[in-house]
């Protein structure tokens, strides 16, 4: 078994641990009406596009989502809200320093021992949530879980569904398909982009991600037999149709999004396979990326 395999079956231990610890962070995580920034690199950029979403929909709050490296220092936050389980990641870092005694700043981390810890005015550590692995799954997936809690979004259906994710076989076909677009609609958007990201991470696929109508505005043109499209949330009525018109494989999402999510973790693995891969170490790819000064 590799690394990522083994801690993308812990999910749903580490969901359950999440939850129930968010309330020990209520004075360092945002509160309501405050208006906050969540930002990140990578996988954590597209869970914090998920948790602005939640939070915003929720009524708590204007909420954006950046990269880090993209954040616009000429808007005022009340609080901003990094996401990094390496602690040590050039562009999160810089911007945590350059907000330092300004706008008030909250990191996420695996690893409370690196430079986050000094360069955020507060940290949440889930540090039984960290992965030997480059490719992350459990750590982004145990933050979010920890931010839906504290928005109050949290429920028991999540982890018993992320349990069935991972106890049900995916349909055979699924993993021979040449190309594979997931979709999202609100919070979902930044799931699907994460599943996409996984897939060429972990299986070098041909992957897209879309909003879910967006998909019908042109993107559906590349849609063949060999494709499947994964829908994670509730789709837009029709689109199914129009997707199974094509000759592709739809995939409707019927759990919640963040176990659909863990399907398509499982998914990169099981491609990966196929393809002679090693999903640990994605080629190009590094656990933490630190950039020369």
């Amino acid at each position: 078994m590799t690394y990522v395999e083994d801690e993308l079956t812990s999910q749903p231990e580490c969901w359950t641990r999440a939850a129930a610890q968010a309330g020990e962070y209520t004075r360092v995580l945002p509160t309501p009406g405050e208006r906050v920034a969540v930002v990140g690199c990578g996988t954590s950029y597209f869970m914090a596009q998920a948790v602005a979403a939640l939070r915003e929909g929720a009524g708590q709050g204007e909420t954006d989502a950046f990269a880090a490296s993209e954040f616009p220092y000429g808007r005022d936050y009340d609080h901003v809200v990094a996401l990094t389980r390496s602690g040590t990641t050039t562009e999160v870092l810089g911007l945590l320093d350059r907000l330092k005694g300004g706008t008030r700043t909250t990191a996420l981390t695996a690893d409370p021992s690196t430079p986050v810890a000094t360069s955020a005015d507060e940290t949440v550590v889930l540090d039984y949530a960290d992965e030997r692995s480059v490719v992350q799954t459990r750590f982004a997936t145990t933050a979010l879980t920890l931010l839906r809690a504290h928005l109050g979004l949290h429920s028991d259906t999540a982890v018993e569904d992320a349990r069935t994710a991972l106890a049900h076989p995916l349909p055979e076909e699924l993993v021979h398909r040449t190309q594979f677009t997931f979709l999202g609609r609100g919070w979902t958007v930044g799931l699907a982009n994460e599943a996409a990201l996984k897939m060429r991470e972990a299986a070098l696929a041909w992957t897209e991600a879309y909003p879910a109508m967006e998909y019908r505005h042109g993107p559906i043109s590349v849609t063949t037999h060999s494709t499947a499209t994964w829908m994670l949330g509730d789709a837009p009525e029709g689109l199914a149709q129009q997707v199974r018109d094509t000759g592709g494989l739809w995939i409707q999402g019927a759990l919640d999004p963040l176990a659909e999510l863990v399907r398509a973790q499982r998914l990169a693995v099981a491609v990966a396979a196929t393809r002679g891969l090693d999903p640990d170490h994605p080629r190009h790819l590094t656990r933490s990326i630190v950039l020369d000064s």
